[in-house]
């Protein structure tokens, strides 16, 4: 599916980010606290870096949302966009970042700093061979299996679709190769440019998306509210144009982190070989991951398949998906982001004990940093998501579905971030069957559970405008009952293989969160209700107000109960921001 406006300039990074107990500290010279600070230091440069990437993304989803609305222009791209973002997921920044880190450290520790670097060069050339013959057929099969996929769009529908996915195709190529680059940096202690990396995808894919748009259309198009209509030749040649600014976007998205990449000493070699040994153990260590990111993978696609036939549900899902992404990238994927290589290193030392406070420290930052934010998505969603989308083809209407999406998305939100902790946990101790093993069994758990619920909730609310009821709802409601099964079968399995997971420290710090983010909640609900009454109109102030005076509100009560109930957590998050803000 970015750093302060202003990123510090090259040479001050690695000085910021280089902690000695990532790069260099023996092991016992400090205690396990010393790793957690690494890592919740490392994690917040990341959070900052995604939130302005996250921000950005949701400005791109408001362009969307204002230009094409929720229907039939957004639901094509969606389907379009959704094959190449999985097989995106599927080869590289799942499986393959976690086994390159994994094997690349290995070789930083165990072999020589030229062996590290020519196995990069090498995964480097091989990944480019494989992801642009994967491209080329993407390409040439896209007319058969995208109607698959969009069993209940139209022909013209369907049409649209599998011209977006052939011109999006290519950006699997450059976003893989980006994936691969932020491996490489963040193994060598640098977060910032990497994660910064998906800035540059949105700024791109906004500007030269909206340029491409207005260029090929003629500079207007019109979007009916009527879904049933097939837009004008002008609005489908400016979706065309949005996706032409994505492929830019993933090429941007790469180019970035070149020049980091040669200032950490990487050197390109055009030598090509599929039998080196370290390839062969990228490859070997990627196989299981392969095989289990593909279960979740395979899930995705059963929701395309279950919510194509619902006009408008795609977008719907889509547009809620964003904006739960937002604390899973903020939150979860920073925290895994800054975890990785100090558990692949500690993993390598044979350091358990580190090893073990490192994770569950982890998975009490995202407990943190999750569940108030899934509280508060939840009881703020109307506000939220009319604040961020509402206006132009977006409706009021359209709100209401999105919102409902968003609350349902929302209760497996904890599961999501954690997942991004726990499973490179085990990439980072030579053992991707595990997760693989739990995702395929998820599967058996998810289709009936995703088929079920979008039936069950078609029954409810069904009305003229809404004739599929909250149909799509019962979908992103079985995506987090799977998820948060995933989360717990992770954490069970990671517990018998390290002995223990410091369980009670883990439940303590759960129990204390939960308090505070429920009265948080309460806060945040009597707070939006007083607002929203006190106004006869809605305008783009009004809901400012309605989202912002109750998010503020909670966040203040969510702070001074983390105080009252001494929640550790916290202290170290605030630090952390006094020495990022206060340099």
């Amino acid at each position: 599916m970015a750093e302060p406006n202003q990123n510090p300039p090259e040479s001050e990074e690695p000085e910021e980010l280089a902690d000695p107990v990532i790069t260099e500290q023996t092991v016992g010279e400090e205690p396990p606290k010393t790793e957690h600070r690494s890592v919740a230091r490392s994690a917040g440069i990341v959070s900052i870096a995604v939130m302005f990437s996250r921000v950005l993304g949701l400005v791109r989803e408001t362009i969307f949302a204002r230009f094409f609305g929720a229907g039939y222009l957004y639901d094509a791209f969606v389907v379009a966009f959704k094959i190449p973002n999985i097989l995106r997921d599927l080869f590289a920044e799942g499986a393959l970042s976690a086994a390159f880190v994994k094997v690349f450290t290995d070789y930083q520790i165990k072999k020589t700093e030229r062996e590290a670097w020519e196995l990069a060069s090498l995964v480097f050339n091989v990944l480019a061979v494989v992801m642009s013959v994967v491209t080329v057929i993407g390409i040439l099969i896209a007319p058969w299996v995208v109607p698959l996929l969009a069993r209940g769009f139209p022909p013209e529908k369907a049409a649209l679709a599998v011209t977006l996915a052939q011109i999006m195709f290519p950006f699997i190529l450059l976003v893989a190769l980006a994936a691969l680059a932020m491996g490489v940096l963040n193994t060598k202690g640098r977060f910032g440019i990497p994660a910064s990396a998906s800035t540059a995808f949105n700024i791109f894919s906004i500007t030269t998306g909206l340029f491409f748009a207005y260029w090929l259309s003629g500079g207007v198009w019109e979007i009916s509210n009527d879904k049933s209509l097939i837009p004008s030749d002008a609005a489908q040649w400016a979706i065309i144009g949005m996706a032409i600014g994505t492929l830019v976007g993933g090429a941007a998205q790469l180019l970035i982190q070149i020049p980091s990449m040669l200032g950490v000493g990487f050197t390109f070699s055009p030598r090509l070989s599929f039998s080196d040994p370290g390839v062969k153990r990228v490859m070997r260590l990627m196989g299981p991951a392969l095989i289990g990111t593909s279960a979740i993978q395979i899930k995705v696609l059963v929701d395309i398949f279950v919510v194509s036939g619902i006009e408008g549900g795609q977008s719907w899902l889509s547009y809620s998906f964003r904006l739960m992404q937002f604390p899973i990238g903020v939150f979860g994927v920073a925290i895994g982001t800054a975890a990785i290589p100090t558990l692949s290193r500690l993993a390598s030392e044979d350091n358990i004990v580190k090893f073990r406070e490192t994770l569950s420290d982890a998975i009490k930052l995202v407990f943190l940093l999750t569940i108030p934010a899934a509280c508060g998505l939840i009881v703020l969603g109307d506000p939220i998501v009319a604040l961020i989308y509402q206006g132009g083809a977006f409706r009021a209407f359209d709100t209401n579905m999105v919102a409902w999406a968003l609350a349902a998305y929302s209760v497996g939100l904890v599961g999501y971030a954690a997942i991004k902790v726990l499973s490179p946990s085990f990439y980072a101790m030579d053992d991707a069957r595990t997760p693989m093993y739990i995702s395929i069994a998820t599967i058996a758990v998810h289709a009936p559970v995703s088929f079920g619920m979008m039936y069950l909730l078609s029954t409810v609310g069904v009305s003229a405008e809404r004739p599929n009821g909250y149909g799509h709802v019962g979908v992103a409601l079985a995506t987090s009952a799977v998820a948060l099964v995933n989360f717990t079968a992770l954490t069970f399995f990671m517990r018998r293989k390290i002995g223990r997971l410091n369980g009670r420290d883990i439940v303590g710090a759960f129990v204390r969160v939960a308090i505070a983010s429920a009265i948080m909640t309460a806060v945040c609900y009597v707070s939006y209700r007083a607002v929203a009454s006190y106004f006869a109109v809605e305008n783009f102030g009004v809901r400012l107000l309605e989202a912002f005076i109750p998010i503020g509100l909670g966040g203040i009560t969510f702070f001074v109960m983390a105080k009252l109930l001494r929640i550790s957590e916290i202290e170290q998050v605030v630090a952390m921001l006094r020495r990022k803000f206060g340099r």
